[in-house]
């Protein structure tokens, strides 16, 4: 049982060393990764239908 104590104060106290993000830092991650991801999105949908309207002209 000593060594489960032992984890849990080792993790507390590594928990206290780390450096969290500000909420302004948060927020503007959550920005470059909603334009990335509505970007991404956007390609792919232009290659798609790129692609479909390539096969209907073969088809």
């Amino acid at each position: 049982m000593g060594k489960v104590t032992n984890f849990f104060k080792e993790s507390l106290a590594e928990l206290k060393k780390v450096v969290w993000p500000t909420v302004d830092d948060v927020v503007s991650s959550v920005k470059v990764v909603l334009v990335s991801t509505i970007i991404v999105g956007v390609v792919l949908g232009l290659l798609d239908w790129l692609f479909v309207s390539g096969m209907n002209l073969i088809f």
